[in-house]
Parts: C-alpha cells; sequence; structure tokens
C-alpha cells in the first residue's frame, strides 16, 4: 500500500518514513525540490503519477516569528499548499491527512480545547494555518485534519534539542512560564498517524472523518518542559545549568503572539480511533535518551 508523505524532510515526516517502512507501508517521500505543495500542476502530476492510497501532509511553513514578516510565503505553504493537495486528492478519490496546530485557537479559554471550540488564531503562522484546514474541509470529504501542539523530535530543529544545546553550555536558562500546554513526539504522533492509516485501509473509508485532536497527555509550560527535559539528560549527559529561571511572556518580546493557554482535549481522537495518549513525560525520556546517545550538537 503507498503512502506519500509531503513534507518528508522535517521531524514529522522523517518518522513516518521509518515507522511506515517498519509496517510494511510503500512509503513515497516527497519534499522540495521535487513536490513543491504551492504548486498545483505538479502536485496534480505527482498523485497522477504514483497513485498513492492515501497522502500525508507534513508540510508546513513552521518559523511562527518569521511569519510576521514572510506573510506571503507563510500563506502560500499553509494554506494555498493544503488547498492544493486537497483539489488533487478529491480528484483522484485519496485520502488525506493534513497536520495543524493549537496555534489556531487565542489561549483564552481554561480548560483544553474541544474541536468544535471557536478558533482565533493571534498570529500569521496561526491563521495561516487555520485557512488551511479550511481549504482542506471545502474541498475533500475524506480528509482528516490533525491539530498538534509543541512538536519535538530526534530529527530536525526542535525546543528540545534547543534546551540541551543550551544546557551544556549556559549555568542560567530563562524560560518563559506562563504559556501552557501539551509537549508532542513526533514519534507518537506518527504512531497515531499510521493508526489512523490502518483504520482507513480495514473499513475501506468509512470512518469518521473530520478535524481531531492529538497531543502527549498532560499539560506543562515551557519553563516545566524544561526542567524536564534538562533532568532527563543529567542522567546521560554533563549539564552545565543550574538554573532554570522563570520569566513572563512579557520579558521575552517576540514578533508572533503566542496563545497562553493552548492544551488540546484529545479524548474525540481516543473515542474513534482507540489512540492510546502517553503521558508527556514518558515520551519525552525515550527522545531524551536517543538524542544523548548521538554525538552532541554544537
Amino acid at each position: 500500500m503507498k503512502i506519500l508523505i509531503a513534507g518528508s524532510k522535517g521531524q514529522l515526516g522523517h518518522e513516518l518514513l521509518i515507522q511506515g517502512n517498519n509496517l510494511g507501508y510503500e512509503i513515497l517521500p516527497a519534499d522540495l525540490p521535487d513536490l513543491d505543495i504551492t504548486d498545483k500542476t505538479q502536485v496534480k502530476h505527482s498523485l497522477e503519477k504514483f497513485q498513492p492510497f492515501l497522502v500525508v501532509n507534513a508540510a508546513a511553513y513552521t518559523n511562527v516569528d518569521k511569519a510576521e514578516t514572510e506573510q506571503n510565503l507563510a500563506f502560500a505553504v499553509n494554506r494555498d499548499g493544503p488547498a492544493n493537495l486537497a483539489e488533487a486528492c478529491a480528484k483522484f478519490d485519496i485520502p488525506l491527512i493534513h497536520i495543524s496546530t493549537d496555534f489556531i485557537f487565542d489561549g483564552k479559554k481554561s480548560s483544553p480545547y474541544i474541536e468544535s471550540d471557536s478558533v482565533s488564531p493571534l498570529s500569521i503562522y496561526g491563521k495561516s494555518k487555520q485557512e488551511g484546514e479550511n481549504e482542506v474541509r471545502s474541498r475533500l470529504k475524506k480528509h482528516i485534519i490533525l491539530r498538534t501542539a509543541w512538536l519535538y523530535g530526534v530529527h530536525g530543529q526542535n525546543f528540545v534539542k534547543t534546551m540541551l544545546r543550551l544546557g551544556r553550555k549556559k549555568e542560567v536558562i530563562s524560560v518563559v512560564a506562563d504559556q501552557f500546554g501539551s509537549p508532542t513526539s513526533a514519534a507518537d504522533l506518527t504512531d497515531a498517524v499510521l493508526q489512523i492509516i490502518s483504520r482507513i485501509k480495514k473499513y475501506n473509508g468509512d470512518i469518521n472523518w473530520g478535524t481531531y485532536h492529538y497531543c502527549g497527555l498532560g499539560i506543562t509550560t515551557w519553563h516545566g518542559f524544561t526542567e524536564e527535559i534538562l533532568g532527563l539528560a543529567r542522567q546521560h549527559i554533563s549539564i552545565k545549568t543550574k538554573k532554570v529561571k522563570s520569566i513572563s511572556t512579557a520579558e521575552y518580546l517576540t514578533k508572533a503572539t503566542r496563545p497562553c493557554f493552548s492544551a488540546l482535549d484529545c479524548n474525540l481522537i481516543k473515542k474513534n480511533f482507540s489512540i492510546n495518549i502517553k503521558p508527556w513525560q514518558d515520551s519525552l525520556k525515550i527522545v531524551i535518551r536517543r538524542l544523548c546517545q548521538k554525538e552532541p550538537e554544537k
């Protein structure tokens, strides 16, 4: 069974290649320059050529702050790209799993967001991802939009790798302590995607299509996340950091505004797909061990 992965060079795409191949799927990696999802003709030709059973869109513009000044590029990748994929998938009757984000919410809620909550993104990145969701919904019935949060993994650049690098060099690290969310391992998200694909195959597409949330179980802050990262890393490598200093969002100025609370309720995906949600600390432990066994990054 052929599965085309758009954005195969990213941290999620990398895990999908590994785990998908291990399960015996024929994974078709697709990324720049071979597949530019902003090019409608190229997308159509790729699907026509490979005729996959399903497409996973893991491609995205993810630099939240840079998106404020590179708005055209952010919307091209995060809105127009999903539109092109959905349109081509509809033409060839191919299901699409599209990855979205917690940043479509404004963070004003005090309990985890459910799929039907109103969206109100605070940043260009969030707006571009919201519009990407809308494009998929309007063009293709057989879709799964999978919102996730605080994604990290062994491959690619992410918060965990940044904190490990700083932890080796600095005695004090200042980290925001008033933004709340749920860290998500790319390996865990990959497992969820593959379970959904298995369900689509088993029931021949007779499933509950639509929007779902998937993230690590539990809620923390960037500060709490950092303390857990460094605490686990100390079991494997030398960490120079003696103190993780709590600071407020107001003290850490960024171009893009971020939601102060963006935890996601994952009960719907558990109910409809029987997907288990692991505590974020357990998954982080696995990733930290894998990262610390590799050569330290400079």
